[in-house]
Formats: C-alpha cells, structure tokens, sequence
C-alpha cells in the first residue's frame, strides 16, 4: 500500500528539486499511486499546505535548529517542513504521529543521522508553547512576510501600491484552496442541464450571480474522470477569465485574434460566445501548447478555431480583427492561491516583463480593424505589468482610447482606477487577481 507521507514528500521534492507544477505533479502522483479519496485528500492537504507555509515554517525551524537552513540537506528539510506543519496546521493529526511517521520517513529515506535531527526538533516544538513567535509587528514587511508566508518584496509591493487594508486582505486571501469554476458549454448543452448531470455524478454546482453561465463546484475529485467533462460540456476557468471574456463581447461572426491563447480557456469562452461561427486565431509559440489548444477545442466541438505557431511580440502578420484579446505572459501574482510554488521563485517580480508585455501590445494594436476592441489582461497584481503598460500605451499611441467597462453586479472596485480598467482581487470580486483593460480606436 502507497503511504500518503511518502507520496507527499516525493511531489515536494520533485517541485523543489525539479521546478514541476504543484498541481500536474499532484495528480500525476495520485494517480500513479491510485490513492484513495482519504489519502489523495490528506496528501493535497499536506502538500499544498507546505507550499503555502514554506516561508513561516522555514522561518520556525530556524528558531529551533543550531545548523543553519542553508546547510540543511534538502530531503531532510522537506520532512521537517512536512512535520512541523502537520504539527501546527493540521488539526486532526495526532502531534505522536505528525513525529513519529516523519522521523519513519527519514529513515525510509536512508537518512538515519537526519532522523534523529528531526525527532529533537519536532518534539521541542510540541513541548513550547506557544510553539513559535511572530516577529515584531514594528516591522510590518518583515511580520506580513512571517504571518502570511510570502516574500518580502510581494509585501512592499503590495502595500505600496494597494494600501495596507487591501494588502493585508490580498495576504490573507492566499491561505486555502481558491474556489473552483466551470464555464458552462453553451454549444453543447445549457446551465440546468449541466447542474443536473454534475450532482447525479455528486459534484455540488452553485450558480453565480456575476455571470449566467459560471457555475462554482466542489466535490468533483479528478476533473477528467466526470462524464461531464469527457462530453465536453464544460470546461475550468475562473470567474476572473470569463469576466475577461464577456468585456470583450465576441459576438458571432466576428474575427478574434487571442494572442497569447494557451492552454485556450478564454478562447473557448470566446467560441462559445460566437455560437461556433466567425474565426478565432489562437496563437502561440510553443507546439506542445498548440496542441493542448486543439485538443480543449475538440472536446468541447469548437471548429471556427485556427491554431497558428507565433511570437506575439515580432510573430507574422494577422488579418484585421473585430475583436483581440492580448492576455499577455505575467509574473502570476493574482494565482499564488493556485500555484503556490511561485512563492519560492527568486525573480518572484521579473523587472524585464512590463517590456517584453507592452512590446506584445503594441505590435497587437496594428491588427485592430475600425471599430474593434482590444482587451489587455493579466493574471497578476503588478500596476508595472497592468495600468502603467496600458497608460504608456495610451500616451504612445493616440489614435487608442480607453473604452468603459460595464462592471456586473457583485463587482467592484478595490481601488481608484479608470472607467476602463478593473484590478480584480479576490476580497472584492471573489475571483483570482486579475487586471484587465478594454481599448478601442478612436472614431
């Protein structure tokens, strides 16, 4: 039989060790492993848990160890972190066994001199209390960093540019699983119908009041085993990428370049939003995405959809179009919730992204046909990445305006922006953080 600690620490170990996504190596495991719904629960648990906390629970062990973290062997580091959160996260573990099973799995590790290491460690912890401090809130960069498990130039950044309210939200909103959406496909079948198959498969549907066709779920265990999701009548997107979507208004008909389309999910809103008619360019630069593209597009019956290999900075030329989303590549601070391995990156904000996006944008801009509409988007919470691009943009090129967004009720605006841009957070929208900007030529 699998042991659930053991399958844990190998998808930690094969995220820090190899740089693989939290959630492809998680299924993969699972899978493999073919854990059971305690098991496949308790390892999610424990191993997005440990990546949410990694700061704060390096931050504890070096109040107890005399070796410093960096000399730390990695394996050895990855069990202490695994124990000291099943000690102080996880209310239904026994403190005995959140020990015990980490000192049996350093020695299945062959780590025998670490074993006796982790053992002091974890056993100092469960006799102090309370088992770690927080550091002085005087220093609020470094007691946010602490508290909330994030680096310290996310909080800077954060505070700086949000205030403290939000960005003390934004902190908190990072703890946890993020809510999980589905985008009806109104190509194949509609939202009751889909609401009714989901809970006879025992998936809990909720509608939406910002959207018609979003439906929360919960309960689905693996996505790609549900009936539902073979036949194609729904695929996952968060409510932020279909608000996205539904700001640029594809209607049938139209010619719509997304520039930047994988893994295509605003792009199969859009078809959908077409009813299957007019033409959707879904380009990228990779061929292992192109073909993730069209095989998304397949299941779910989308035909008016042309995959093209190409740069969106400097990539071939494009017809003229009505409509042109350009969700350019981002630093993905709006989805920490989702990836939480990002946390651990060092170039966590990357200073040479705004050019690269604002080169995207411009060369994108020139296919926009009289008339059209251009939405820029990220998935981050960067003003760099977000409005300064879009009001250089403006400043650069005149003959753009910005184009008022009309925001759906339950919507609203966490900070002061104009009407044609929305920074989305999820204490205000109850979505990802998100910023999307809607531009059009001027008449």
């Amino acid at each position: 039989m699998p042991n659930p600690r053991s399958t844990a620490f190998h998808i930690l170990l094969k995220i820090e060790n190899e740089g693989a996504y939290s959630n492809l190596a998680l299924n993969h495991a699972i899978r493999e492993q073919q854990l059971g719904g305690l098991d496949s629960a308790f390892v999610s648990a424990l191993v997005y848990g440990v990546l949410e906390r990694q700061i704060t629970l390096d931050y504890i062990i070096k109040q107890y160890s005399k070796i410093p973290l960096r000399k730390i062997e990695s394996r050895t580091k990855i069990i202490l972190r695994m124990g000291l959160y099943q000690l102080l996260f996880m209310d239904k573990v026994p403190a005995s066994a959140a020990v015990n099973e980490s000192v049996n799995l350093a020695k299945r590790q062959k780590l025998q001199k670490s074993a006796g290491f982790i053992n002091g460690i974890l056993r100092s912890v469960t006799r102090t209390d309370p088992p770690y401090s927080l550091p002085d809130q005087k220093d609020k960069i470094y007691y946010y960093s602490i508290k909330y498990s994030v680096p310290q130039e996310l909080v800077r950044l954060w505070l700086n540019s949000y205030g403290e309210l939000n960005a003390e939200k934004l902190l908190e909103s990072l703890s946890g699983r993020p809510a999980l959406y589905a985008r009806v496909n109104t190509l194949k079948t509609d939202r009751e119908a889909l609401k009714q198959q989901l809970s006879a498969e025992g998936v809990t549907c909720e509608e939406t009041s910002i959207l018609p066709n979003a439906l929360s779920l919960s309960g689905t265990g693996a996505i790609e085993r549900l009936s539902a999701y073979k036949s194609g009548l729904f695929h996952i997107q968060d409510l932020s990428s279909q608000l996205c979507v539904d700001f640029l208004s594809p209607r049938p008909r139209d010619v719509l370049l997304d520039i930047c389309s994988a893994p295509g999910g605003k792009a199969f809103t859009a078809a959908q939003y077409m009813e299957n008619r007019g033409k959707i360019y879904a380009c990228d630069l990779f061929d292992h995405k192109l073909k993730l593209i069209r095989g998304g597009a397949d299941r779910l019956g989308i035909t008016n959809m042309i995959t093209n290999k190409r740069d969106g900075a400097n990539g071939i030329p494009l017809p003229l179009a009505d409509k042109i989303l350009c969700d350019v590549p981002c630093s993905g601070l709006g989805i920490l919730s989702r990836k939480p391995e990002i946390r651990a990156k060092q170039d966590l904000i990357p200073a040479d992204l705004p050019g690269l996006q604002y080169k995207i944008l411009c060369h994108s801009a020139q296919y926009l046909a009289s008339g059209g509409t251009l939405v820029y988007s990220t998935c981050t919470l960067n003003p760099a990445e977000n409005g300064e691009n879009v009001a250089r943009f403006l400043k650069e090129h005149p003959n753009f305006c910005g184009k008022p967004l009309a925001l759906p009720a339950g919507v609203t605006r966490a900070i002061d922006e104009t009407d044609y841009e929305l920074t989305l957070m999820p204490h205000t929208a109850g979505t990802d953080g998100f910023y999307v900007a809607a531009l059009s030529l001027r008449k």
